[in-house]
């Protein structure tokens, strides 16, 4: 018997260790990235192509715990975690490189360094207790610019040298600043005529003033009390520095963010943003001439329009400058030469939408390698496409066409190509390409289905992929150009893969105007006609969730498995105002959100009874931020359609959101009233008849917590009874504490059990 019983024991260790069994239950999936992993960042190659390196974090560490940099060698050997100093030696993430790529320079912790990508060392350029800040290199790749203090400065590397550029002081005239009263400048000039001392003084300071004046004749440049610096850029022919100059507007409020749980034990205020129709700022631009410091404020002759020119670009002379100005009503982008002796400005091209311009690339442009052309994407068909137009002027190329969208573009280190990332393949799928800066054959560079985001290395054999799949999470792959391939990260916990999660098919919905419109389908197993139907709701609006990439929404991905498993139809979809299918699709929803995106919610629960027999009555309805929003629409002007809804973080009233997005599709709600009404849920809240769930973080300084306290209120004036809110105090709008997560969820699961199943 002992016999038997130790060859069991040896037995034992020459199987294959169990692998973890993974449950499907809410607490599970809302380990989120400690579940499916955190996604590698910030890929960079070194400079001679042997090495990459990336910013990565193991599943199982903290959730608050910052990401670390790592290394692998270019055959995917050698794979390690560095430590702070020699993570301190790595490729900077950002910066400005020489054109050859030899240098970069960078700015950390206030200081300004100079990297060697060849030799992988780095160079501290400054030490100082002042912050500088933007270094880039002059045209001549000998000296650095940066900003200190509000003023450009160049160094030299060679000597160390410093010399200021540019003399802009704050807050009006010194010689106002320092006038007092009339008593005061009284007793100030019998001080004078009293004492041999006081005008000897005088005399001195005077002499001081003009010696400073003769040394250095620039011109200071005079900021008023509202004005401050946003960016300063030095010409290439070293003859102007162009200023970007943030001025305050007259009345803005800021809403303050109340913050209960502090380690004070008392309560703090977050500063956040204004409200729509009350931007706080606003962008002039100046041209400082270098030698005398003569200023002229940038004329664009527009002086009926509110422009924001946001953007430079030189020209490789220093002669030729473009910019790139956006219309504050958000209708009309200009791209335009300016002249830095004049200040003047002349028009290239007017991209002009009447809803409003945007696009996937919609800010991307800069100069082609002749110094004679600019290339910029527009959607002047209706889909993102890459276009060029002379300098000198004429009529815009357009480059790329078709019924795709150009998502992305990049010149190629030697500026004779473009590598674009396209959805030519299909929507639901990004590849990229290489073209010619004249258009013409497009080269595939990557080539499997899902999400792709591409570094190539400096010496063009080789690209890093951050590469995933529906059903698979990012990971590092390092690829060469015959499709060769090397896996290096392994993200997910152990248990994650011992689940079988679905490659979520995509259908086709018809919506009642005959458009199409894509969405994931979660069909149980053992789906029986007459079981319950939920729909989800992306936020963010202007985003793309139906795709064969994974998902930004990963929890959620999961969550619907979770639903499947217990009998659920579930289906997520790309609704009128997502991204990724050209402009009619994306401004669909202007001047009424809440309309054609929720319809076609409403058609694919009509879609989902005729196709496969959902229960209309047993219909629900979730999604978090513009998510929560549709959701509250929908309880509120569909009630007879939807019997439950989670509406997480929503937009409550958009006369009470930010500026920048809001302005972009419903105009200023003093000017446009009517849109503003017809798209806030809280105006529609008298329709409610369903179960509805709100859910919201307290700190969130996005869509403020005060959007569901003013629901709360307006529901409890109407005397509804069927809805409840439940308050998260540490979360902001993007939920952090896998806590949160679960609690959340396991309301929303409630919900849908409650009032969904039989």
């Amino acid at each position: 018997m002992l016999y038997r019983i130790v060859t069991c024991i040896l037995a034992f260790p020459l199987l294959a260790p169990a692998q973890p069994k993974f449950i499907l239950d809410v607490d599970n999936i809302m380990r989120g990235p400690g579940l499916y992993g955190y996604p590698p960042q910030a890929v960079r190659w070194s400079g001679d192509s042997r090495r990459v390196y990336f910013r990565w974090k193991k599943y199982d560490e903290p959730v608050l715990q910052d990401y670390s940099t790592y290394v692998v060698n270019r055959d995917g050997s050698g794979l390690r975690k560095l430590n702070e100093d020699e993570a301190g030696e790595a490729p900077p993430v950002l910066g400005d490189a020489t054109r050859e790529w030899r240098l970069t320079v960078y700015e950390s912790g206030g200081d300004i360094f100079l990297y060697d990508n060849l030799a992988g060392r780095r160079r501290q350029l400054t030490k100082t207790e002042d912050a500088e800040s933007d270094p880039h290199f002059t045209r001549d790749e000998q000296r650095i610019t940066f900003v200190r203090d509000d003023n450009l400065f160049v160094l030299s590397p060679g000597n160390g040298e410093v010399i200021q550029l540019t003399d802009i002081r704050k807050g009006g005239k010194d010689e106002d600043a320092r006038k007092g009263t009339p008593s005061q400048e009284f007793l100030k000039s019998e001080e004078s005529k009293l004492f041999d001392y006081i005008r000897g003084k005088e005399k001195k300071e005077a002499e001081e003033k003009a010696k400073a004046k003769r040394e250095n004749p620039r011109k200071p440049f005079r900021l008023n009390a509202k004005q401050s610096v946003k960016t300063l850029r030095l010409s290439p022919d070293e003859s102007y520095v162009l200023a970007w100059i943030e001025e305050t507007r007259e009345g803005p409020k800021t809403t303050v963010v109340p913050n209960y749980v502090t380690e004070s034990g008392y309560t703090s205020d977050i500063p956040s943003r204004t409200n729509v129709g009350d931007p706080s700022k606003r962008i002039l631009v100046a041209f400082l001439d270098v030698r005398t410091g003569e200023s002229k404020w940038l004329d664009d002759g527009m002086k009926d329009r509110d422009v924001q020119w946001d953007s430079g670009q030189w020209g490789e002379d220093g002669s030729r400058l473009v910019l790139r100005g956006r219309a504050t009503g958000n209708k009309d982008v200009w791209i335009a030469a300016a002249d830095p002796k004049t200040a003047k400005t002349r028009l290239l091209v007017n991209m002009h939408d009447d809803a409003w311009v945007d696009g996937p690339a919609e800010s991307a442009y800069g100069w082609l390698r002749d110094n004679e052309r600019i290339y910029f994407t527009w959607e002047r068909d209706g889909w993102s496409h890459l276009y060029t137009v002379p300098f000198a002027g004429g009529e815009p190329r357009q480059l790329t066409s078709g019924k795709w969208e150009v998502r992305g573009v990049q010149l190629t280190r030697d500026r004779s190509r473009f590598l674009l990332q396209t959805s030519e393949e299909s929507p639901a799928e990004d590849q990229y390409y290489f073209m010619s800066t004249e258009g013409g054959e497009r080269s595939k560079l990557t080539t499997m289905p899902g999400g792709h985001k591409v570094a190539l290395s400096p010496d063009g054999t080789m690209f890093a992929d951050v590469y995933s799949y529906t059903n698979r999470p990012p990971e590092l792959y390092l690829r060469d150009l015959q499709g060769k391939a090397e896996k290096v990260t392994s993200s997910p916990g152990p248990d994650f893969f011992s689940y079988p999660w679905m490659d979520v098919p995509i259908v086709q919905i018809p919506a009642r105007d005959g458009a199409k419109v894509p969405a994931h389908l979660y069909k149980p197993a053992n789906w029986k006609s007459g079981g319950p139907l939920v729909i989800f709701v992306h936020g963010a609006g202007y985003l793309q969730n139906v795709t064969r990439e994974w998902s930004y929404y990963a929890r959620e991905y999961m969550f619907h498995h979770l639903l499947r498993e217990r009998g659920y139809l579930v289906l997520d979809l790309d609704y009128r105002g997502s991204a990724g299918y050209g402009r009619d699709w994306r401004t669909a929803i202007y001047r009424h959100m809440g309309g054609k995106d929720l319809d076609d919610q409403v058609d694919a629960v009509k879609w989902a009874v005729k196709q496969y027999g959902a229960d209309p009555k047993r219909v629900g309805i979730y999604g978090g931020s513009y998510g929560g929003f549709i959701t509250l629409m929908a309880m509120f002007t569909q009630p007879d359609v939807f019997a439950a809804g989670a509406s997480l973080r929503p937009v409550t009233d958009w006369a009470h959101y930010n500026h920048e997005y809001t302005s972009n599709i419903l105009n200023l709600p003093q000017k446009d009233a009517e849109a503003y009404r017809l798209s806030s849920p809280i105006y529609h809240a008298a329709g409610l008849k369903g179960a509805l769930l709100i859910c919201h973080g307290m700190v969130d300084t996005n869509v403020h917590f005060q959007d569901s306290v003013r629901l709360a209120q307006r529901l409890i004036e109407l005397r509804k009874e069927n809805w409840e809110l439940a308050v998260y105090p540490v979360e902001n709008h993007g939920f952090v504490q896998p806590s949160s997560w679960a609690d959340e969820y396991k309301r929303i699961l409630k919900l849908f059990e409650a009032n969904l199943r039989r």
